[in-house]
This record gives C-alpha cells, structure tokens and sequence, in this order.
C-alpha cells in the first residue's frame, strides 16, 4: 500500500467520522425541538384543561397514545381558533372524546340448538 492509498483511506476515514457526528447533531437537535414542542404543548394544555380532564387525557395516552395526540392537538386547535370559553372540565372532556371516537362494533355470537 503506497502513501497516496494510505492517505485516501485516512482521509475517507476522517470524512466518515465528521458525517458521523453530524448526523448526531442533527439528531439530538431534533430530539431538543421534539422535546421543547412537547413542552409547550403541556403548558397549553395545563392552561386550558382542568386537572380531572388531564388526568383522564394521560389515562387514555397510556393505552392509546396515537388517539390522545389526536384529542390534544384537537383540544389546542379549539383553543387558538377562540372556541373555548374557559377551562375543559372532565365533563366536557368525556364529551369531545364521544364525538371524536369511531363508533365501536359489537359482535354478538350466538348458539344455535
């Protein structure tokens, strides 16, 4: 192996650790905005839900968490638009997730004989 090969691997080498930790960069500053968008998503839920209707919202994030940041961006979108005239108690909490959730399919087996 010559000097020129030698330095083509190093420099090949050195050009795949700088991309290396770029690409980390750009990872844990997409993790930092993920991280601060959440944030402030909690802040506005803090500031437009009553303490009953997030607890019922994280019980629901347990189990369906697809579902539930579905109901939280619905709930800021409410928020922003001006259609919200106070605090979301859990009342109307258990309202808005009736109407958002698809109706359930019930299947009845029944024994001939």
């Amino acid at each position: 192996m010559g000097d020129d090969e030698l330095a083509e691997l190093r420099r090949r080498k050195m050009a795949q650790l700088q991309q290396q930790s770029m690409d980390q960069q750009s990872m844990q500053d997409e993790l930092e905005r993920q991280k601060q968008a959440e944030d402030a998503l909690k802040r506005v839920l803090q500031q437009i839900m009553e303490p009953e209707a997030r607890e019922r919202l994280n019980t629901i994030r347990l189990t369906r968490p697809d579902f539930a940041r579905a109901v939280e961006q619905q709930l800021v979108m409410l928020a922003q638009t001006g259609r919200l005239r106070g605090k979301i108690t859990d009342e109307q909490l258990k309202a808005i997730l009736q109407q958002i959730q698809p109706e359930k399919k019930e299947f009845r087996i029944r024994r001939v004989g």
